[in-house]
């Protein structure tokens, strides 16, 4: 049985595969608003469950599950999407363990996508997660909100320049979820621009 969702592009120039956050699962409004988005800019997407959102648990799975999952699902994306340019990533978490597998080496991926990675926990700045990300051959994009308490900008503005082939985008205002001050109707053009810019970036580096 597959584990992936697949939302389809009508002529896709690659195929991105998400992962989702620690407090929820694929079937999220963020989830799917954003794998919906990126199909639509010609960008094949796919999500998926880690094992604990399957089996109903709140609490995720440690480390090394995570990582053996991502992994599986990168052989059945590879299988899927054989003959487009591949690139993995996802929301918080969800990106962070696909930090990780690319930093012990991963096949067939063409780069990744991080939004809002969770550099540290709130208000625990001192607790970093970033010392693995300096191992990563592939291009990476970080896509973090200005006011993102898992990572500011000036934390990844100072972060990012000491990787190999890492790029920053900031969404300004913009949360963990790159929610903004304001309405509801300032919410979209912060969310667009989010997806957007991880669209652009992935046809860049299918070239």
């Amino acid at each position: 049985m597959s584990q992936l969702t697949i939302y389809s592009a009508s002529a896709p120039s690659a195929a991105l595969v998400l992962a989702h956050g620690a407090g929820a699962g694929q079937k999220s409004a963020w989830m799917v608003t954003a794998a919906k988005a990126i199909a639509e800019q010609g960008i094949s997407c796919a999500t998926f469950d880690f094992p604990y959102i399957t089996a109903g648990r709140k609490v995720p799975d440690k480390a090394p599950v995570l990582e053996t999952h991502w992994r599986e699902v990168v052989d059945e994306a590879r299988r899927k999407f054989k003959d487009l340019p591949l690139f993995i990533g996802g929301k918080s978490m969800g990106g962070r363990i696909a930090s990780h597998i690319a930093s012990q080496g991963v096949d067939g991926i063409r780069g990744l996508i991080f939004f809002g990675y969770p550099l540290h926990p709130p208000g625990q700045p001192g607790k970093r997660r970033d010392t693995h990300l300096s191992q990563i051959r592939e291009p990476m994009l970080f896509i973090q909100g200005s006011r993102d308490t898992f990572g500011n900008e000036e934390e990844l503005k100072t972060l990012v320049p000491t990787l190999q082939r890492a790029e920053l985008h900031v969404i300004p205002g913009g949360d963990h979820s790159f929610k903004v001050p304001g309405g509801v109707k300032a919410q979209q053009p912060a969310f667009d621009e989010a997806v957007t810019t991880a669209a652009e970036w992935v046809r860049r580096q299918s070239r």
